[in-house]
């Protein structure tokens, strides 16, 4: 997919440059693009090494566990036809669990670990089931507490307020995890995406043997742990004169009462979550500098990683902007876009971020270039980044994983919540920026 829309771009750019003259700033782009892809990306890494470290240490504090232990009465209600005690409920758990905490990388093989459960207990397994169908639908919601990315590409690009998306983000994603489990679960009862209608349709599938569940490499989990009585005491007098601060801040801010709490709240949210995280992990006898390092040698590798990615589609992106070619689709998309007060200039991101997480950051990134990290463009795109997650790339690796023909209503159910999603990101940029 992603190679399909690269090459609509570069050939999209050239064919506009050719018409209307532009091809000299087609040339610039090129050279441009790439030079200042590498710049963002290397921007990227104090960021995303740091907030990536103290997730790290809170999956060793054991809060990955605590989640999961959270959500085990609600697992027993969203799948029914799973009993409560099969391995499936645990890696699913797991996998939700290290999805809310932006582990990402953990979060997949936990998620193939859990298809691969749920195949077991499939009859025909060529056919996703309801359970697989809903599971799917809720990955793609990409529910997660701090959209770690996001809010590195927004440092790297200057923002004065680069955690500020942290509250609509939370509240973005959970609207379109409500609404996927809500058309999984409507759309599960339709004929149309019956079970025994798809079962009658497609034969049944390959098995999938014993031997390749050995290949899914599940990452280290650690137990949930209990706070020291000394933990929770120095918490509580930190957590104490943390709000008379924040109270004495309110007592001498000046002007709006509400632009006032909006500034305090987005001045201490993110030192509140340093000390936060580093307190607990205290207090469940944590080596906080150790994990923190060790989590931030991810982040670095993670930085590293997508640079060739990021260059690939700033380029992209750059050389279709110079040309003229984005202004056309723009322009032709505008009146429908502002039927629901849309603005076209962020329906790139919202189009992209369904099919490559890649993509999608190349374009949060490239249009925060043009109109700034903190206009309201710069806020949608980032709250969009975070409201879900990248629907086909999953799809397509958790139904592959386990040779699934049919996936019913699954898709559906995806495509329901990434619109959600967005909608959502609009509500909440409106309400919030």
């Amino acid at each position: 997919m992603l190679n399909a829309i690269f090459i609509a771009l570069l050939v999209g750019a050239v064919v506009t440059a050719a018409f209307n003259g532009s091809m000299a700033a087609v040339n610039q782009a090129l050279f441009d693009s790439a030079r200042q892809a590498v710049n963002i990306a290397l921007g990227l890494i104090g960021t995303m090494a740091l907030w990536l470290g103290f997730m790290r240490v809170l999956r060793d504090a054991g809060v990955m566990a605590n989640i999961a232990r959270a959500l085990t009465p609600v697992m027993r209600w969203l799948f029914p036809g799973v009993p409560s005690d099969h391995p499936a409920i645990s890696a699913m758990i797991l996998n939700m669990s290290a999805n809310v905490l932006g582990l990402g990388n953990a979060a997949t093989p936990f998620g193939l670990k859990a298809m691969h459960e749920l195949q077991k207990l499939n009859s025909n397994k060529a056919v996703a089931t309801d359970s697989m169908a809903l599971f799917l639908a809720i990955n793609t919601a990409g529910i997660a507490v701090i959209p770690i990315g996001t809010m590195a590409v927004r440092a790297s690009l200057d923002s004065t307020n680069p955690g500020g998306i942290f509250v609509p983000s939370i509240l973005a994603t959970l609207c379109s995890t409500i609404t996927a489990i809500i058309v999984a679960k409507f759309l599960a009862r339709l004929n149309v995406f019956s079970y025994e209608r798809s079962a009658a349709i497609f034969p049944e599938g390959a098995k999938v043997e014993e031997s390749d569940l050995d290949e899914i490499e599940v990452p280290e989990t650690h137990d949930a742990k209990s706070l020291s009585r000394w933990g929770v005491a120095l918490m509580l007098a930190v957590g104490a004169w943390i709000a008379a601060m924040i109270a004495r801040d309110l007592a001498v801010a000046e002007g709006d009462a509400r632009e006032a709490m909006l500034a305090i709240f987005n001045s201490w949210l993110m030192p509140l979550l340093a000390v936060g995280i580093s307190l607990f992990a205290l207090s469940t006898r944590v080596k906080v500098y150790d994990s923190l390092v060790e989590g931030a040698r991810e982040g670095f590798q993670i930085v590293i990683m997508i640079i060739p990615f990021l260059v690939a589609i700033l380029v992209a992106i750059g050389v279709f902007r110079a040309s003229g070619a984005l202004d056309i689709v723009l322009a032709a998309i505008t009146p429908v876009t502002s039927l629901i007060g849309f603005p076209a200039e962020a329906l790139p991101m919202a189009i992209m971020r369904p099919l490559s997480a890649q993509g999608a950051l190349g374009v949060m990134t490239e249009t925060m270039q043009i109109y700034g990290p903190d206009s309201f463009i710069g806020y949608l795109v980032s709250v969009l980044a975070g409201s879900t997650e990248t629907t086909f790339y999953v799809l397509a690796l958790y139904c592959g994983s386990i040779r699934l023909r049919a996936t019913r209503h699954a898709v559906f159910a995806c495509i329901a919540a990434d619109i959600g999603g967005a909608l959502a990101a609009l509500f909440w940029c409106r309400v919030f920026f």
